[in-house]
C-alpha cells in the first residue's frame, strides 16, 4: 500500500500494515455480529419517510418561489437553493443504491430512478461505478474515483499527465474547487453517454428520466426568466451542485493511502485504512448525508444512514481493540488534508517545470 505525502489523524497501528501481520479474517464477522446485536442494519424506514417527504415539499416549495418570483436577479437565491436540494435528493438515491432504505432492490431501485431523475443523472451508470468504487476503494487501478483526467491522485498517475491536463495536475492543489464547480456538467454528461451507449440495463427508462429531466428543467427556465438571468440561473445552480456534491465525497478518501496491485488486505482494512470520517455533529450528518461516517459506510454499505452514528462509537472501539488505524478529524482539516496530498502529488511536476 503506498502512503501518500498527506497523512489523517490517526489512532492505532501503522496503516500500511498488511492482513497477514495485522489481524485475522474473522475480525470482520466478530464486527458484524456485534453490529447486528445492536440492531444497526434494520430498515428506518419511518425515518426515509420523513426524509422524502421533506425533501420533496422542499421541492414543490422551491418550484413555487420560482414561479412566483420571476424574472427576477433573486432567482440567483432560488438557484442556490436547488444546488443545495439537488445534493440532498441526490443522498437519497446514494442510500437507495446500497439497499438503506428497503429490503428489496426493486423497491430502492424505485426510489433511486425517481430521485436520480428529478436531479437529472442516471441511476444506472452511477450505481455501477459507485460499486466499483466500493469494492476497490482508494486501489490506484479499480477505483473509478481515482480515474479524473485533469487531476493526479497518485505519483503514477502524475508521471502520464501530458499537455493541458499536466499543466492542471501540477497546479491542482489550487484547481481543485475551482474545477468542482463543472461537476455537475460533469455528472450530466457522463449520465447521457452511458445511457447513449446503452451502458445501462434499463436504457428505456433512465433515458426517459433524462429527457424528461432536461426538457422540464430548460422549459421552466427559459420560460419564467430572461436569457440573461436565465444563464446566471444555470451558472450558479449547476456550479454549486457540483461543488457541494464534490465537497461531500472528496473528504472520504482523498488524501488516504491507496492501494496498488498486489497488495492483500482482508476486508475490514481495506475498507478502514482506505476511508476518513469527519467529525461535526448532527450539522455535519445533514450537510455531507451520512457520508461523513465513511468507514462505517464502507463497511456496512446497507446500514440506514440514522443508524450510522450510533454503529462509528462500536467500530471505532473495535479498531482500537484490534490494533487497526482509525482516522477522523473535523470538516476543514479533511479539506486541508485532501488539498495537501494534491499538492505533494503535483510536486514533482512543477520540479520538472514544462519538461518531461
Amino acid at each position: 500500500m503506498a502512503t501518500p505525502g498527506t497523512t489523517s489523524q490517526t489512532t492505532g497501528a501503522d496503516r500500511t500494515k498488511p492482513a497477514a501481520q495485522s489481524g485475522h479474517g474473522s475480525d470482520f464477522a466478530d464486527l458484524r455480529r456485534l453490529i447486528q446485536h445492536e440492531g444497526l442494519l434494520d430498515r428506518r424506514r419511518g425515518y426515509y419517510a420523513a426524509k422524502v417527504g421533506l425533501n420533496l415539499l422542499a421541492f414543490a416549495a422551491g418550484c413555487a418561489a420560482f414561479a412566483l418570483l420571476g424574472d427576477s436577479w433573486w432567482q440567483l437565491l432560488t438557484a442556490v437553493f436547488f444546488a443545495v436540494l439537488f445534493t440532498q435528493l441526490a443522498f437519497v438515491g446514494h442510500d437507495a443504491g446500497h439497499k438503506q432504505i428497503f429490503r428489496t432492490r426493486r423497491a430502492n431501485d424505485l426510489v433511486g430512478y425517481a430521485h436520480a431523475g428529478l436531479v437529472g443523472i442516471s441511476y444506472g451508470w452511477w450505481i455501477g461505478k459507485h460499486n466499483r468504487h466500493h469494492a476497490n476503494p482508494n486501489h490506484e487501478d479499480d477505483d473509478p474515483d481515482l480515474d479524473v483526467p485533469l487531476l493526479a491522485f497518485t505519483r503514477a498517475q502524475s508521471g502520464t499527465r501530458r499537455g493541458f491536463v499536466r499543466w492542471t495536475a501540477k497546479y491542482q492543489a489550487y484547481l481543485f474547487f475551482p474545477l468542482l464547480l463543472l461537476e455537475g456538467l460533469n455528472l450530466h454528461w457522463a449520465s447521457i453517454q452511458a445511457v447513449w451507449r446503452g451502458e445501462v440495463k434499463a436504457r428505456k427508462v433512465e433515458l426517459a428520466l433524462l429527457v424528461g429531466h432536461v426538457t422540464g428543467y430548460l422549459t421552466a427556465v427559459f420560460v419564467v426568466l430572461s436569457p440573461p438571468v436565465a444563464i446566471a440561473f444555470i451558472a450558479v445552480h449547476q456550479g454549486l451542485w457540483g461543488v457541494y456534491m464534490g465537497c461531500s465525497f472528496a473528504p472520504n478518501h482523498k488524501g488516504m493511502p491507496t492501494i496498488s496491485a498486489g497488495t492483500k488486505l482482508d476486508f475490514l482494512r481495506k475498507q478502514v485504512l482506505t476511508s476518513r470520517n469527519v467529525r461535526g455533529g448532527p450539522w455535519v450528518d445533514f450537510a455531507l448525508g451520512g457520508l461523513n461516517y465513511q468507514i462505517e459506510h464502507h463497511l456496512f454499505p446497507s446500514m440506514p444512514r440514522a443508524n450510522l452514528r450510533r454503529a462509528q462509537i462500536l467500530v471505532r472501539g473495535f479498531c482500537l481493540q484490534r490494533g487497526i488505524d482509525y482516522a477522523q478529524c473535523g470538516l476543514l482539516r479533511s479539506y486541508g488534508y485532501v488539498l495537501q496530498h494534491l499538492h505533494s502529488v503535483g510536486a514533482q511536476l512543477r520540479a520538472h517545470g514544462n519538461h518531461g
